[in-house]
């Protein structure tokens, strides 16, 4: 007992600096998520696929170039058609990251372990100057 009490300190640093490790984690609510500058890297390097889960008015009034429209709420029903190999690198956008955070839980549930999210959506992406597309476009 007596070494827990000369010695607190050192497992107060101990569980500070496991606390510091795991609270990025926790951020990020779990989720890998890429910049767009990544993403178009991912997009051109490694042939990832956009898939926007925003809704198809938002799609309609811009989207990334090559985008499928995947609307958030049909995710479960509509990915295995709009992409078929669970092996794809996967690119999931919104208007601003909430929808896309879902929609990644849900692709991974689906089997695609390759999902991730675009950083700050559509709203990052138009921010970091980076084209968009306007009309109905990739469905």
């Amino acid at each position: 007992m007596n070494f827990f009490l000369d010695n607190w300190y050192l497992f107060l640093i101990a569980i500070g600096s496991g606390a510091m490790l795991f609270v990025p984690a926790l951020n990020k609510g779990g989720f890998a998520g890429v910049t767009p500058a990544q993403a178009v890297q991912k997009i051109n390097r490694d042939k990832a696929v956009v898939v926007d889960v925003r809704g198809t008015d938002e799609f309609a009034a811009g989207h990334i170039k090559g985008a499928k429209s995947v609307p958030v709420d049909q995710v479960e029903q509509q990915l295995p058609s709009a992409v078929k190999n669970k092996a794809t690198a996967l690119l999931l956008v919104c208007a601003s990251g909430t929808r896309a955070k879902r929609a990644v839980a849900v692709a991974k549930k689906l089997g695609y372990e390759n999902a991730q999210t675009v950083v700050g959506g559509m709203k990052a992406w138009k921010e970091a100057g980076l084209p968009v597309v306007a009309g109905k476009g990739a469905a």
